[in-house]
């Protein structure tokens, strides 16, 4: 069975009462536990609303999103909230960290959200210490973030996605404020995590990029052009 089912999703904003805007139309798609995927398209094709609708940060205006066969689409905000807490880990290109706090304190922020895990302070420290050396910073544990480079700190960003093992992990243009290099290091991190059986979602509308992952969506105009091969 598929880790994401979408049947006829739709998404539309109304900013006034005299136009509507379609952000989303009868998107329909399933994908595996495992896949690593790329989702590209211009500038307002909809590939943003549908990380959101997929992260449980929105719902859809009509249709059903099933994460895990759990029905996401119809869920109050708290539940939601739990939704991403234990299933979703999420990837920013500013990397959404606080700067004047250290890489532990970053990382093992969602464990403190996580009301079933009841860990300690040192179990939470080796997890954290588990993750940082996953992704290649286990030397910076007590470093202020402030101090790291744009590829640390995408390095620790991607380290507090996956501190609660979640089974799906959404970027959104994780690797835009990187260079060439170091956005290659964070690619292959990727592909590395997805061979542990994570599955990853990754915007973007660098080609390179897309074509770096094993399977790439096409939207175009709210509409899913091309599933790629799965």
């Amino acid at each position: 069975m598929a880790l994401i089912h979408l049947e006829s999703l739709t998404k539309t904003y109304a900013p006034n009462t005299h136009a509507q805007v379609e952000a989303l139309r009868g998107i329909c798609l399933d994908i595996s536990e495992g896949e690593f995927c790329a989702i590209v398209g211009t500038s307002g094709s909809g590939k943003s609303t549908l990380l959101h609708i997929l992260g449980c940060l929105d719902v859809p205006t009509s249709g059903r999103y099933y994460l895990d066969s759990q029905e996401g689409s119809t869920l109050n905000e708290r539940k939601r909230a739990r939704i991403r807490n234990q299933y979703i880990g999420i990837v920013l290109q500013e990397f959404g960290l606080l700067p004047q706090r250290t890489v532990i304190e970053n990382v093992a922020l969602p464990l403190y959200f996580d009301q079933s895990a009841h860990l300690s302070y040192s179990q939470r420290k080796q997890r954290v210490q588990e993750v940082l050396t996953q992704v290649g910073l286990e030397s910076k544990l007590n470093t202020l973030v402030s101090q790291l480079s744009g590829g640390q700190k995408q390095r620790v960003a991607i380290a507090r996605a996956i501190i609660n093992h979640p089974k799906l992990l959404l970027a959104d243009e994780p690797t835009g404020a990187l260079d060439q290099k170091t956005a290659g290091e964070i690619m292959e991190l990727f592909s590395a995590l997805s061979h542990t059986g994570v599955t990853i979602l990754l915007v973007t509308h660098d080609k390179n990029i897309a074509q770096q992952c094993r399977r790439v969506l096409h939207i175009e105009d709210g509409l899913l052009a091309d599933a790629g091969q799965p």
